[in-house]
C-alpha cells in the first residue's frame, strides 16, 4: 500500500468543502488587496483562488487529477512569485527612501 492511501477513505465531500473554503478565502483576500491598492497581492490571491477552483474541477469529476493538480501548481507558483515580487518591491522601496 502506498503511503497516504488512507486518504481514500475520506468522503469526496470533505475535499470539496476544503477547496471551496480555500477558494472563498483567496477571493476575499484578493478583493481586500485590490481595495487597498495592493494590486500585486490582489493578483496573487486571484491566482490562488483560481488554483483552488482547478482543484475543485477534479473533485467534481470534470477533469483528471494530474491535469487539475498541474494547473493548480502552476497557478500557485505564479501566485508565490507575485507575493515575493510585491515583498521585494516594498523592501527595496523602503531602503531607497532611507528607512
Amino acid at each position: 500500500m502506498p503511503f497516504g492511501a488512507f486518504i481514500n477513505a475520506i468522503p469526496m465531500s470533505v475535499f470539496l468543502v476544503i477547496h471551496l473554503a480555500a477558494l472563498i478565502i483567496g477571493a476575499y483576500f484578493a478583493k481586500r488587496s485590490f481595495a487597498a491598492g495592493a494590486s500585486d497581492l490582489g493578483q496573487a490571491f486571484t491566482l490562488y483562488a483560481l488554483a483552488e477552483l482547478s482543484y475543485l474541477t477534479y473533485h467534481l469529476d470534470w477533469t483528471v487529477f494530474l491535469f487539475a493538480h498541474t494547473i493548480s501548481e502552476v497557478l500557485d507558483l505564479l501566485a508565490f512569485i507575485l507575493v515575493f515580487a510585491a515583498a521585494s518591491k516594498r523592501i527595496f522601496a523602503g531602503s531607497a527612501t532611507g528607512r
